[in-house]
């Protein structure tokens, strides 16, 4: 077995996963709403997109870390991840060479994965984007990986300027990719409805002409734009 410098496995197998009640509720949500409720953070970096914008994913994080350019972390992740799992990938924002392509997408979909993020660049973009496998990364590049350095898997890692732990929930859709912690799913969840009931509120408010937010003015006289007295 595989290990690392400190003596513990590179490769996890058993980890706890956010359950799957409360996948299927997180990804009844926008990863916009999600990241409102979660105090606008744990949203991974701008770069790491969707290849098709009718993209979306959800799903616990198996997390993986590799040397720029060398995949051989994640064929270890294809091999162990569970059917539902998302497949999130360390890969150091670097674009010299895609980590994945159509072989290793259409693997992960027939293994039940929901989806693979890759802060890196994967490749056959064309396929990859015309399918209904959900893929996020951070750029392209039709240079192929190495295989041939050691990562680790189900570990601790940052993907897109974000901590990323096993078992988090990961949403992602047309605006990027959230990362919720496993243990704040429920709160979080909870939190999102209520912000959608309040939008949708509040889109319907302007449909009928209530077009102003009752709450600027008082945040500009708070930021010093209005004088006090002063209106709009």
């Amino acid at each position: 077995m595989s290990t690392t410098s400190a003596g513990t496995s590179a490769i996890n197998r058993n980890i706890e996963r956010v359950s799957p009640e409360l996948v299927e509720a997180a990804a009844r949500y926008q990863a916009a709403i999600l990241a409102d409720v979660a105090g606008r953070r744990g949203t991974l970096h701008g770069r790491v997109k969707p290849l098709s914008p009718t993209m979306k994913v959800a799903g616990p994080a198996v997390t993986v870390e590799v040397r720029p350019g060398d995949n051989l972390a994640i064929h270890a992740a294809l091999s162990i991840a569970k059917p539902g799992d998302v497949i999130v990938v360390d890969g150091k924002g670097d674009l010299s060479c895609a980590l994945i392509g159509e072989i290793m997408a259409t693997q992960a979909k027939a293994s039940g994965i929901a989806g693979i993020v890759i802060d890196g660049a994967v490749r056959d973009a064309h396929e990859l984007a015309g399918g209904d496998f959900p893929i996020f990364a951070a750029g392209l590049n039709p240079c192929g990986p190495t295989k041939s350095v050691a990562g680790l898997v189900n570990a601790p890692i940052s993907a897109g300027d974000t901590a990323i732990n096993p078992g988090d929930l990961i949403v992602g859709d047309a605006d990027g990719v959230v990362v919720i912690p496993r243990n704040d799913v429920a709160r979080i969840i909870e939190l999102a409805q209520k912000k959608l009931d309040m939008e949708t509120a509040r889109i319907a408010a302007i449909h009928k002409g209530d077009v102003r937010p009752v709450w600027v003015e008082k945040e500009l006289r708070a930021a010093g734009m209005l004088a006090e007295g002063e209106a709009l």
